[in-house]
């Protein structure tokens, strides 16, 4: 069975065929907002969180190239500062569900049996609650913040890629080069951390940087309850319900910016996934 049909078999995020240089613009927007991110303190135009309340609501100038939004802060700025918890949340999101998600999975496709059966059924627990909903039950029990948010993403998301490492488990383990390991004397534990995991690792990552973009959205949508980060942090969710009231005035920059840069944000990172998962899929045809 080839990759790609495992992958499209562990759920509904799927590989499809990029072409060439859709792959290429989304990988460069990718990384260049990375990039931002990561420089976001050196360049920055302003502080973020300075209010100018003689430029409220005022439009693109040479002062704010985007405009300011309700309280007179620099939406520039704020969109570039937002950068680094619009990622940073998403990053151990994935981070976190992939580790336990690949621990999970390859531990019930090798071992099989009652193992399997217990975690493949938690599995499917934890699949029966929304990842919102989850985010905002740990939100209402634990505080607001990222850390709770993150856990439960992380938490709703392992699943996913459980499930995919388990497929992919079960595949591999009928490979010879697994049963020469064996007859070696190899140990279990050996087997799956130096040969295993590296091999169904290029599908995993594949999938972890579809999820990313899933995991954006939905941290985007609790900061836009104000659910997600603290007041007054600059976050890509909390600029689009702070800009609302700023559509009905006539300035709509100040949400519409932050809405396209979620928007792009998040496809780029899907269409970088799928086009991995299909290079994967072909390799192993």
């Amino acid at each position: 069975m080839s990759t790609l049909a495992l992958v499209r078999r562990s759920g509904p995020r799927t590989a499809r065929t990029t072409r060439p240089w859709l792959y290429l613009i989304c990988a460069g927007f990718a990384v260049l907002v990375v990039l931002v991110a990561l420089l976001a303190s050196w360049i920055a135009p302003a502080d973020p969180n300075s209010s100018d309340l003689s430029a409220a609501l005022t439009g693109p100038s040479a002062g704010h190239l985007l405009g300011a939004d309700g309280s007179g802060r620099d939406t520039l700025s704020r969109l570039i500062i937002g950068a680094r918890t619009a990622l940073l949340g998403p990053a151990f999101v994935v981070l976190f569900s992939t580790l336990l998600g690949v621990a999970v999975g390859v531990a019930a496709g090798w071992r099989g049996g009652w193992l399997d059966s217990v975690l493949s059924r938690g599995s499917e627990l934890l699949l029966a609650f929304p990842g919102l909903l989850l985010a905002i039950l740990f939100v209402a029990l634990y505080g607001q913040g990222l850390v709770a948010p993150v856990i439960a993403l992380s938490l709703a998301y392992t699943p996913y890629v459980s499930r995919l490492a388990r497929s992919l488990t079960l595949s591999e383990k009928q490979r010879p080069y697994l049963a020469a390991y064996r007859v070696q004397g190899f140990s279990n534990r050996a087997i799956c951390l130096r040969h295993l995991i590296p091999n169904i690792g290029p599908v995993v990552l594949a999938q972890s940087t579809v999820n990313f973009g899933y995991a954006l959205i939905d941290l985007a949508a609790l900061s836009y309850l104000g659910l997600g980060v603290p007041p007054l942090t600059p976050d890509w969710g909390a600029m689009v319900n702070e800009g609302q009231s700023a559509l009905l005035q006539g300035q709509p920059l100040s949400a519409i910016v932050p809405c396209l840069a979620i928007v792009l944000t998040v496809v780029a990172f899907n269409v970088v996934g799928e086009h991995w998962a299909d290079r994967v899929a072909k390799r192993e045809a």
